[in-house]
């Protein structure tokens, strides 16, 4: 991946056919970010799109991917053994490509979980993965609060960063700081007032979509300065 390019590519999955890719550099990036899409959206979701240029500007690098069910334009994901390959695929690629930066992985809502589930697992493809941020951890379907699905963190062995709403259904602060309270060191939370699951943000909070989207580039940034 030479200095400010961007491009595109098929990753081979031992099962599942081929998943497409996109990445981008800025010139003085220092690191790649792995970046998987939620659940009803693809890699080019106009949230992705504006949060990538975002890293861009903070010098992140960027390699999102489709997960195979995606790709091929089926509706319900597929099961989390082919997403968690997926995600190993993609960490294993996205080194490839980049292999002068320091990678971190994570995703918007489930593709941050489906990776933090493959990290867990300790995959040799997340050997050298410095840490995982999550762009509205979903920790449990709306209106069912609960914490099963945090579960795997305590076998994550790298720093984690939580970027979540205030009104996000799909994670309760009240259940979301005491499991980031328990990983110790390893978690970090930034909490974005009035900001939902899909970080839009009410006028009384004083800022735009956009200038929600900006801080968690900067947040990201300014986090994987404390774990590099």
């Amino acid at each position: 991946m030479p200095a400010a390019a961007k491009g595109q590519m098929k990753i081979a999955m031992p099962d599942a056919g081929e998943v497409s890719a996109l990445w981008s550099r800025p010139e003085n990036a220092r690191w790649l970010l792995v970046l998987a899409h939620g659940a009803g959206a693809g890699m080019r979701h106009p949230f992705l799109e504006k949060l990538t240029a975002e890293l861009a500007a903070v010098g992140i690098a960027n390699f999102r991917y489709q997960f195979p069910y995606m790709e091929q334009r089926r509706r319900a994901p597929d099961s989390p053994p082919v997403l968690k390959s997926t995600v190993r695929a993609a960490v294993r690629a996205a080194r490839e490509t980049a292999p002068d930066l320091a990678i971190l992985a994570g995703g918007k809502s489930m593709g941050g979980r489906m990776t933090s589930q493959a990290a867990s697992e300790n995959p040799p493809e997340f050997e050298n993965v410095r840490g995982l941020a999550f762009f509205g951890f979903p920790l449990h379907p709306p209106g069912k609060p609960g914490i099963q699905r945090a579960e795997h963190l305590a076998h994550v062995k790298i720093p984690m960063l939580f970027l979540q709403g205030t009104r996000d259904q799909f994670a309760d602060l009240n259940l979301l700081r005491p499991v980031c309270s328990k990983l110790g060191a390893l978690a970090t939370l930034h909490v974005i007032e009035t900001a939902d699951h899909s970080f839009h943000v009410l006028k009384s909070s004083g800022k735009t979509d956009a200038e929600v989207i900006r801080e968690l580039a900067q947040r990201v940034r300014a986090w994987a300065e404390t774990i590099s």
